[in-house]
């Protein structure tokens, strides 16, 4: 079997998806895996910036069928590689109308399509999450987990999702419900006005701001070890 590819997803500006692929990217680093980054947020290409000069990474617009096409492509010719998209806010049209070349082409790849899908407090994200698993049903090439970004408060306060008919399906398939360690403003605004990938950043941020990012590098790592598999 192939590496997996990570999808992190939320089809919304604003939730966190570049800190949670940035943090994942990370994550597989630090267990030695090679990574591929598939850039989809052309016009915001921040975890591009960040990552370019010290991970494979490929600029991929998925509004277009030609993008998926070079996505299973990617994937196919980098077999070695765990894949992490990073999708824009807007992707969500692009799934519904594309995602079967990737999702029919994933026993053939012999990866397995793993989405982690950003929320914040808004029934918005419990919306858009219902329309990508229509585009991407459950089976057994595909899991989907729910990841509450802790920069919008503690776990307690997604109630929404917490009593959610959406929290019940993600879980009752094996989905997991995880917390995303919220991260000093001055740490990630230093990741992002730097373009610094985290494992720079670890190295040449002042010592407090790297004392944070340690910290929250620990708690990530509680977060997404039930997610990315060792």
């Amino acid at each position: 079997m192939a590496r997996d590819i990570y999808l992190v997803g939320g089809s919304k500006g604003g939730v966190g998806k570049s800190i949670v692929t940035m943090a994942t990217i990370d994550y597989l680093q630090t267990l030695g895996e090679t990574v591929l980054l598939i850039e989809s947020d052309t016009s915001n290409a921040d975890v591009y910036k960040a990552y370019r000069d010290s991970t494979r990474a490929e600029l991929v617009d998925l509004d277009e069928a030609d993008g998926w096409i070079q996505l299973v492509n990617l994937c196919d010719a980098n077999a070695e590689c765990v894949v992490v998209v990073n999708t824009a806010a807007r992707n969500n049209r692009g799934v519904s109308a594309y995602g079967e070349t990737l999702n029919s082409t994933l026993a053939e790849l012999k990866r397995r399509l793993v989405t982690l899908w950003v929320i914040n407090r808004q029934r918005d994200c419990l919306e858009l999450l219902k329309q990508y698993r229509d585009a991407f049903p459950q089976s057994a090439n595909t899991a989907v987990h729910v990841v509450r970004n802790g920069y919008f408060g503690d776990e307690a306060k997604f109630e929404l999702y917490n009593g959610s008919k959406v929290r019940d399906a993600i879980e009752q398939q094996d989905g997991l419900s995880v917390t995303f360690p919220d991260l000093a403003d001055r740490v990630s605004d230093a990741l992002y006005n730097g373009r610094m990938s985290i494992a720079v950043a670890a190295k040449e941020l002042p010592i407090g701001n790297r004392a944070e990012l340690n910290r929250w590098r620990t708690e990530v790592k509680k977060s997404l070890q039930g997610i990315v598999h060792e």
